[in-house]
């Protein structure tokens, strides 16, 4: 089979074409698959868009960053991937999965795509496999949210949409030095039997805190 239109599509030549043939060799063509290099992939890909939604997000924080890495590293984006760069049309696949139409099954497509950033990897470097990952996931990273919006933000939004009365967040304490303030708050919602707290170096961080729990006890996304 002719791979020039699938590594112009990937923007890269292998030197040994036999790493790309293993990664797009589904289980049921053959012993010598592609599980391995997706397994090598997954973490790759993981690996990098942490580090690329690291650096476009200076201000977000750990659960925000985990959830946009989530819906960039999810099937539903993986298979987007594969359509973009025509991933279906050079699967090698069994009879049986032939049959059924296998080269268009969601699993099979992200679990390719994985297996070719491992072999990419494996044929060239972190910083060539890397420039690559961010090439073709340019348009999923181009459509996220410039900016994240936090939990005292999300809450409020939330609240009106309800139409209920915005939160009441009270200090109950800072404890520390004036270099090294903790504050506690408290959050007040109608609605809740229970206010919620949170704690942090400076009100806003306590009120964020208080904010991000409330959200989950009105089992708000």
């Amino acid at each position: 089979m002719n791979y020039s239109y699938l590594c112009q599509a990937l923007a890269y030549n292998f030197k040994n074409e036999q790493n790309l043939v293993t990664a797009l060799t589904h289980r049921s063509a053959g012993s010598l698959n592609n599980e391995r290099l997706e397994f090598l992939g997954d973490a790759l890909l993981s690996c990098i868009i942490a580090k690329t939604l690291f650096d476009q997000f200076p201000n977000a924080n750990e659960g925000e960053l985990t959830r946009l890495r989530a819906n960039l590293v999810k099937r539903d984006a993986l298979v987007k991937i594969a359509h973009q760069i025509d991933l279906g049309k050079y699967l090698l696949l069994g009879s049986g999965e032939l049959k059924t139409g296998g080269e268009q099954r969601a699993s099979i497509l992200s679990d390719a795509v994985e297996a070719v950033i491992g072999a990419i990897y494996l044929d060239s470097d972190i910083n060539t496999c890397q420039a690559i990952v961010i090439k073709l996931w340019k348009n999923l990273l181009k459509n996220l949210p410039e900016q994240i919006k936090d939990p005292k933000t999300r809450l409020q939004e939330y609240l009106q949409s309800q139409q209920k009365p915005l939160p009441d967040y009270r200090v109950l304490n800072i404890k520390g030095s004036p270099h090294a303030q903790i504050f506690e708050v408290k959050c007040i919602i109608a609605g809740l039997i229970k206010p919620t707290y949170g704690n942090g170096e400076t009100r806003r961080r306590a009120e964020q805190s208080a904010a991000a729990k409330a959200l989950s006890v009105l089992n708000v996304k």
